[in-house]
């Protein structure tokens, strides 16, 4: 086992947004500083960071720099380049490792190296031009989706296919020269399971949370999931198989469709803590962002005990469009935890916080997420 990083120490932050600055809170709870390294200033991680640092990813000076400062190095989003790792991995540990990031990021690599590994992942075929794209819906079928192989999230850089003759239009509109196309899984819901694993092996697990998404982004996140013992059971299995195969050391959550013959099959990996896992951070002992911590630096993972049943509600900048949030309505809702990330504008699509609420059931628990948050932005 790697010697222990103990509190007092500095733990390296590679990206700013919302998952960072969550991370940082609770580093900076348990005794530790956090520097973090992006190209914005004044950013979510950098409002309750000790230090930001301003610097392309591609600015290794720059990385090298930042990463001799530090004992520690994990990171918030999947697309930071290989090199950027790479550079930051000669002077400190990066958490999870460059060969999980590596792949995560190209969805052709991921799904290939699971596969591979036997995890049941929905049906694929690689595509790298439109004559490609055609034999790949003659194999699968439509529909399909079409997907870019590197930068998609929340919907973006994918498209339906419903029939062969749109093959050449999605092509176009997904603009991607490698791509990969899955058959459409006709599911019953979306889950995911948000594991942690620490240096020494020791494996925890979160969920499985049943997720709601909105145009291609998440909604609404429950836990329990209501799904039976043997879903949720068969879930944790496939996780744990995923964290042994890549050899995750930190947070990563796999997400799965469970399809209508109580099947699930792997959509995605995402290797650091995930939108889904947020409820954790009031409706369990330990939330994901602290075992981030604990695991990257080699303490005892935390306990992941639910307190209640939890929901999570997402606040997108959509909800402002009608006007400001009206925060005195939270008067009717004394339970309703709010995290807002300091993000100055607003912008339909963009996460600006979120709500948390614990309940006697779970569906108590969304029911109430709901009337909350549409008492906020609709009065």
């Amino acid at each position: 086992m790697s010697k222990l990083i103990a509190p007092g120490a500095t733990l390296g932050m590679l990206g700013s947004g919302q998952l960072g600055r969550m991370f940082a809170i609770e580093a900076r709870r348990l005794g530790y500083y956090v520097h973090v390294f992006s190209p914005e200033t004044d950013t979510p991680t950098g409002q309750v960071a000790d230090l930001e640092i301003c610097g392309e990813y591609d600015d290794l000076d720059a990385v090298a720099q930042f990463a001799k400062k530090v004992d520690v190095i994990s990171f918030e989003f999947e697309n930071v380049l290989s090199e950027t790792t790479e550079t930051a991995s000669k002077y400190a540990p990066v958490r999870p490792g460059a060969n999980v990031l590596h792949v995560a990021q190209n969805r052709i690599r991921e799904k290939s190296e699971l596969r591979d590994a036997g995890i049941p992942v929905t049906p694929f075929a690689v595509v790298r031009s439109v004559d490609e794209l055609h034999a790949a819906i003659e194999e699968l079928g439509t529909p399909a989706v079409l997907k870019s192989a590197t930068s998609g999230y929340d919907g973006k850089g994918q498209v339906k296919i419903d029939s062969p003759d749109e093959a050449e239009a999605a092509w176009q509109e997904v603009g991607a020269d490698e791509t990969i196309l899955e058959a459409f899984i006709d599911y019953t819901c979306e889950i995911s399971v948000v594991g942690v694993r620490g240096l020494d092996g020791e494996f925890a697990f979160y969920g499985p949370m049943k997720n709601d998404h909105a145009n291609h982004i998440l909604d609404i996140s429950v836990f329990p999931s209501g799904l039976g013992d043997a879903v949720n059971k068969e879930a944790v299995e496939i996780t744990r198989a995923v964290f042994e195969h890549l050899d995750v050391v930190g947070v990563l959550c796999v997400e799965f469709f469970l399809t209508a013959g109580q099947r699930l099959m792997l959509n995605e990996i995402a290797p650091r803590p995930h939108n889904s896992g947020h409820l954790t951070i009031d409706g369990h002992v330990s939330c994901q962002f602290e075992q981030q911590v604990r695991a990257i630096c080699g303490l005892p993972l935390g306990s992941t005990a639910s307190l209640k049943p939890a929901a999570m509600a997402n606040l997108l900048g959509d909800h402002w469009e009608a006007g400001p949030p009206d925060w005195s309505a939270l008067r009717q809702f004394p339970d309703v935890k709010v995290h807002l990330y300091g993000k100055r504008e607003s912008r339909v699509g963009r996460k600006m916080g979120h709500l948390t609420v614990l309940a006697e059931t779970s569906e108590a628990a969304v029911e109430r997420i709901q009337q909350a948050r549409a008492a906020i932005f609709h009065g």
